[in-house]
């Protein structure tokens, strides 16, 4: 399985040779293209060929540009991820509400349950208030608890007076580390022939990621824990680094141990093949350990 993770973050050109990635610079680098799950394209003084894009995109290697502040703000996203994407998209568009409502509240409680997790592993007493969220859970979560444990969870890690919204160094963390998960959440729903636009809960008309901002959710909290160990005091080019290395942590799913980016893999495909099924035992989460 493609596993590294390549950033381009000064002046280079990059083109396709035998199966690698060439990177000209001062010196050059050859990075095969079947080690490589992810390219950040971080400096906009980077070129490179429309051969080089078309392999990527046949290996389905996620590719993501960075404007000039270097955060990300477009990704090469592939008309066709799978050989019946015709077939799966069909079968999407009707996918059972009932099966929706009941893969989205397992979505919620586990999303909750990580939560918890981050704040027991901080030593934070709100984890007991997020377990009485779960228990009172109600198919579709009807009563907005995924709302509530958010504002309890954000104000026990990072302060009473953190609004989510403010522009500072935790949240521009947040949100960088959120932007990439959901770039690997669109690959694999591409990848396995679906449409990211149509969401189970998420429906925004003018956000074309509602399905990836669905799965995501029980991942953020892998995010969150890692910004509260960092406490960037600034966002930079060092503090992207760190968030990036959330990619290569180890989680355990499926009773293995698997990197992030293979442990999305097989968590995205028991939520479809949920659905497919109309069975949520068919659902895969992952464990982060210690």
């Amino acid at each position: 399985m493609s596993w590294r993770v390549v950033v381009i973050g000064h002046n280079a050109k990059l083109d396709y040779q035998m199966g690698y990635l060439v990177v000209r610079s001062q010196d050059v680098l050859r990075i095969s293209l079947s080690e490589i799950g992810l390219l950040i394209i971080e400096s906009t003084a980077v070129s490179l060929t429309s051969y080089l894009l078309n392999e990527m995109t046949k290996k389905k290697i996620k590719v993501i540009f960075c404007d000039e502040k270097r955060n990300p703000s477009s990704e090469l996203l592939p008309y066709y991820g799978s050989f019946n994407t015709s077939l799966k998209i069909r079968k999407q568009i009707q996918w059972k509400e009932t099966t929706k409502c009941a893969v989205w509240t397992e979505i919620v409680r586990e999303k909750i349950q990580k939560q918890k997790e981050v704040l027991e592993k901080e030593g934070k007493e709100e984890a007991s208030l997020l377990q009485s969220y779960m228990d009172q859970l109600q198919p579709g979560d009807a009563t907005n608890r995924e709302g509530h444990a958010a504002k309890v969870y954000f104000n026990a890690m990072f302060g009473m007076d953190f609004v989510r919204s403010e522009d500072n160094p935790i949240n521009a963390a947040l949100n960088y580390g959120y932007s990439i998960l959901l770039s690997c959440f669109t690959r694999e729903i591409a990848a396995n022939g679906y449409l990211t636009q149509l969401g189970l809960f998420h429906e925004n008309m003018f956000n074309p990621f509602n399905l990836a901002s669905d799965l995501m959710e029980p991942y953020r909290p892998l995010v969150d824990d890692l910004v509260y160990s960092v406490q960037p005091e600034k966002f930079s080019t060092e503090e992207k680094h760190q968030m990036l290395s959330l990619l290569g942590k180890e989680v355990e799913i499926n009773q293995r141990k698997e990197v992030l980016g293979n442990s999305i893999k097989i968590y995205a495909k028991g939520i479809f093949d949920a659905l497919e099924n109309d069975d949520i035992q068919c659902m895969r989460f992952y464990k982060a350990g210690a």
